[in-house]
């Protein structure tokens, strides 16, 4: 894949952390929507996040622990001066010709409930998916399809049940807010399973480039 350019291991990781805090980003702007999936309630945000999670991977696999947790804190940064920035576009007053004010604070005007609720699930699930997959790599170095679906799964799930839990509960019936959690965290993970051949050829070029 990345055999005819003069990327190195280290440019890479900086395109990698671009694609992670970009897609983080999208999928909070996005998660404030639901939408059917035959009879079951998901927030729009599974749209994009696999995708994170799928980096996550390849950062602690080919990069480690400490710089994986780089990104997820560098993501975390970068999602709130995100937010910031929205809450000071709409405190700014329109101009009288400008008639998507209203709109614009539909979508970007997340509540404080959900953004804590975003802020917190992105957070620990993310470093819950690095730790496992190199803690898991000790044991079990040969075995990264293993590696990779179960450290996504325990990330999704613990995503999944802050973010829901924290975001809806109260707002729903208690087993609409279970079958939402269980439904997030398997969706994420099927997706994962999907694209693994993609996560495995993308690890497999990474650790075959150059370090500088």
């Amino acid at each position: 894949m990345f055999k005819n350019t003069d990327l190195t291991k280290t440019d890479l990781y900086a395109i990698l952390v671009g694609i992670f805090c970009a897609g983080l980003i999208i999928s909070n702007i996005i998660a404030t929507k639901t939408f059917e999936f035959f009879w079951i309630t998901l927030p729009c945000g599974v749209i994009i996040f696999p995708l994170i999670y799928i980096v996550n991977d390849v950062l602690a696999e080919c990069y480690g622990f400490k710089k994986a947790r780089r990104a997820i804190l560098l993501g975390f940064f970068m999602n709130l001066v995100a937010v910031i920035c929205y809450n000071i576009t709409m405190i700014l007053p329109a101009p009288s010709y400008f008639v998507g004010d209203e709109a614009f604070q539909v979508v970007l005007g997340s509540t404080l409930r959900l953004l804590i609720a975003s802020f917190a699930a992105y957070l620990i699930g993310s470093l819950i998916n690095a730790k496992l997959m190199v803690y898991l790599k000790e044991k079990y170095e040969n075995k990264l399809f293993f590696r990779c679906i179960s450290s996504t799964f325990a990330g999704e799930g613990m995503d999944a049940l802050i973010f829901i839990t924290i975001g809806f509960l109260g707002t729903m019936p208690v087993i609409t807010l279970f079958t939402m959690i269980v439904a997030q965290a398997l969706f994420k993970t099927a997706y994962e399973i999907v694209i693994y051949p993609l996560t495995r050829r993308v690890i497999k070029d990474v650790k075959a480039l150059e370090d500088y």
